[in-house]
């Protein structure tokens, strides 16, 4: 029991420490994007102000409406980042705490259910803004939940299994980012609409619906959204990197692969924070139109090809 306690201690820790540099690191980076000083006040060069930032949150008063539906009102923000931490435990850093032979169909069910808690927390807070920011959140999430799904079974048919371990194997001489660029580059941007950043950020489009679902929230509720979300930036990222440019497995010296892993992980968010820079927002019907008229045709004919070639050729074993 003590055993098991501390490898979640010790898988929680880091991935709360890294979400909360991932924040200075996007208002730094965002910040000389855009010839203005991110943070650089608290700590030396601003290292504390995640720190700062969280202690601030966390002792600010939770203000609840009082027509709101209090259990839901609390409850959903404590199951987005219970949800968003439990992703991480079957992903092989360089061993999972959950060691599953159908990973990937774990990680899509718990994904899925990161729905409810955006749609709790709208209708629990009573307000139309609120409802209407979750509406749409919803839609968003599911839409390029299926394009999502259906690139991870394309990739499940060339390396031939549903674990993260078989990828790695699958991409000793190869990197399935090469002969699957265009079903890697729409997987890219189908996670950019599915953790809700920008270009793609319309379930808190400040300008349109008051911070959409969330506007209800302060203090340490608001805090607990926030930390999904990053979490969730963090954790998708690391799946790329397994599926499309794994590492070879160093059994003599695990600390590599998992080193390569991260750093690979570094650069994919890095990017994610360029195009926040980058980009202006989609409109609603755009964003819609991009997944359903576009990336949905694409992947279901890719999948079609890829049905179509031999065994060999899908990472498998030739059958006699």
């Amino acid at each position: 029991m003590i055993m098991h306690l501390l490898n979640l201690l010790l898988l929680i820790i880091p991935i709360l420490l890294a979400v909360a540099f991932l924040t200075l690191t996007e208002r730094k980076i965002l910040g000389y994007m855009q010839f203005r000083k991110g943070p650089n006040i608290i700590g030396p060069m601003g290292l504390l102000q995640p720190i700062a930032d969280g202690l601030k949150l966390f002792f600010k008063e939770p203000i609840r409406p009082s027509t709101s539906s209090q259990v839901m009102f609390i409850i959903t923000p404590i199951m987005a980042l219970s949800l968003s931490l439990t992703l991480w435990t079957p992903l092989p850093m360089p061993s999972p705490i959950l060691d599953l032979n159908l990973t990937i169909l774990f990680i899509l069910a718990l994904s899925s259910l990161t729905v409810y808690s955006i749609l709790g927390s709208g209708w629990s807070s009573n307000s139309k803004y609120a409802l209407i920011g979750a509406l749409r959140a919803v839609a968003q999430t599911i839409s390029y939940e299926v394009t999502l799904g259906l690139i991870l079974l394309s990739t499940i048919l060339l390396s031939g299994g549903f674990t993260l371990y078989n990828f790695m194997y699958t991409q000793e001489m190869i990197w399935l980012l090469i002969p699957m660029w265009p079903m890697a580059t729409m997987w890219y941007i189908s996670t950019l609409a599915e953790t809700n950043r920008a270009p793609f950020d319309l379930t808190e489009g400040e300008s349109e619906l008051v911070s959409g679902f969330n506007v209800e929230y302060a203090g340490g509720p608001f805090a607990l959204f926030f930390l999904a979300e990053y979490s969730n930036i963090l954790m998708i990222n690391t799946l790329s990197i397994i599926l499309f440019f794994s590492p070879q497995l160093n059994p003599i010296s695990p600390e590599l692969t998992t080193t390569n892993i991260m750093l690979k992980t570094m650069m994919l968010s890095s990017l994610f924070l360029w195009i926040r820079a980058s980009y202006p927002r989609f409109r609603y019907d755009q964003l819609m139109h991009l997944v359903w008229k576009n990336f949905l045709p694409l992947v279901l004919a890719t999948i079609l090809i890829y049905i179509s070639l031999p065994i060999s050729m899908a990472g498998l074993p030739p059958q006699t």
